[in-house]
């Protein structure tokens, strides 16, 4: 019963529910403070006022919170029925083709290791987008554990030249995964505020670069782009001290999307208007709920998003690696798979660990149906 509470405080705390607590934990990161806080509180996105970070609609987050119903929640993910947790370890391809990713190439190349953390080969420039590689996405080890190990263990990853982390939740932004580059030469780049956690866990500020909305950076011939995402921050509730975003990765031959977690709003039209079409989006499915509807779309919006983008396929993150809502954990993928197929979406839906090449027209295999079939049998 311990573990089970506990497990509720983190998946709480994910989606933002203040709690008190009085536990001491280097997990729970370091807030922005000093010359640094000054310095975000010039955005545009930052109300001074109440001080702490915004959505397009401000309103948004307080008429969730509004909607919660704690104890019934509570006895939900208690409780509650669904299938949420695999009972076999889902498919996979364990090591993946490391050779072959690392090969020189003009295109974009991508490993999923479940959830939001994707490994990208984009034209010679490797990239992690929120690596969460340790064994929980949470700050207590023994809660939100994920459903099996890592496709690669942290000190089996290539050499990655740059970290994108989307926002500073705990199954995005993970205390181990970062410290395990303390001593590399890897560089990050996150929204404003975010590198205040990364810094406090050891790695200098020479390797740092945080960005606003619309802000971009180039690295040779690559562009990335922070780009608007309706969401929250905060690793001790919703404290909103840190800005959250979606990415963008574009050269003169290929561009891609990241959406980070976020609800549906004009942002991805926006988006699809300024920098699209795009190669490939990877657009969140998963972990939603029509109560927390405001900060993470439902597979139908997913849809709408893709179309919003002006993107020629999808992959779908956010999904099957961690117990963060009340759905059956395969729910997501087969209510956007038959979506995708009804709207004839390009839609990958590679196997943990699976090596693909964007320019590739191989189709992927239904590697969920079986775990359907066993649970209605």
């Amino acid at each position: 019963m311990i573990k089970s509470i506990m497990k509720i405080l983190s998946n709480v705390l994910c989606m933002g529910i203040n709690l008190s607590l009085i536990l001491s934990c280097s997990a729970f990161g370091t807030a922005p403070h000093g010359e640094h806080l000054e310095k975000i509180k010039k955005s545009p996105q930052y109300n001074k006022e109440k001080e702490q970070f915004q959505n397009r609609r401000p309103e948004i987050l307080e008429q969730m919170r509004g909607r919660f119903n704690i104890l019934s929640l509570y006895k939900e993910f208690l409780f509650g029925t669904a299938k949420r947790i695999p009972s076999t370890p889902l498919p996979e391809i364990k090591p993946p083709d490391m050779a072959s990713f690392l090969e020189k190439t003009d295109s974009v190349k991508f490993i999923w290791f479940g959830h939001s953390t994707l490994l990208v080969n984009f034209q010679n420039t490797i990239i992690m987008f929120d690596p969460v590689l340790s064994g929980s996405a949470s700050p207590f080890r023994f809660a939100v554990k994920r459903f099996q190990p890592p496709v690669l263990k942290i000190e089996e990853l290539p050499e990655i030249d740059y970290v994108l982390i989307s926002h500073d939740h705990y199954d995005h932004l993970d205390e181990d995964t970062i410290k395990s580059f303390i001593n590399k030469k890897t560089k990050f780049i996150t929204p404003l505020g975010v590198t205040s956690h990364i810094r406090g866990w050891g790695i200098p500020d020479d390797r740092l670069t945080e960005l606003d909305w619309w802000e971009s950076t180039k690295i040779n011939n690559l562009e990335i782009i922070c780009t608007p995402a309706q969401h929250f921050s905060g690793r001790t509730g919703m404290t909103l001290t840190t800005l959250w975003s979606s990415w963008i990765l574009r050269s003169d031959k290929n561009s891609m999307f990241f959406s980070g977690d976020s609800g549906y709003d004009i942002h991805f039209k926006d988006i699809g208007d300024r920098y699209g079409p795009f190669d490939i989006a990877f657009i969140e499915n998963g972990q939603y709920n029509t109560m927390w509807q405001e900060v993470h779309v439902l597979p139908e919006e997913t849809i709408k998003a893709f179309f919003d983008l002006k993107a020629k396929k999808m992959a779908p993150i956010h999904q099957a690696m961690f117990d963060l809502s009340l759905h059956r954990w395969y729910e997501p993928i087969v209510a956007l798979d038959k979506l995708a197929t009804e709207k004839k979406i390009f839609l990958l839906t590679p196997e943990l660990g699976q090596l693909f090449d964007i320019t590739g027209q191989s189709q992927f295999s239904k590697w969920w149906l079986p775990f359907i079939k066993e649970n209605a049998e």
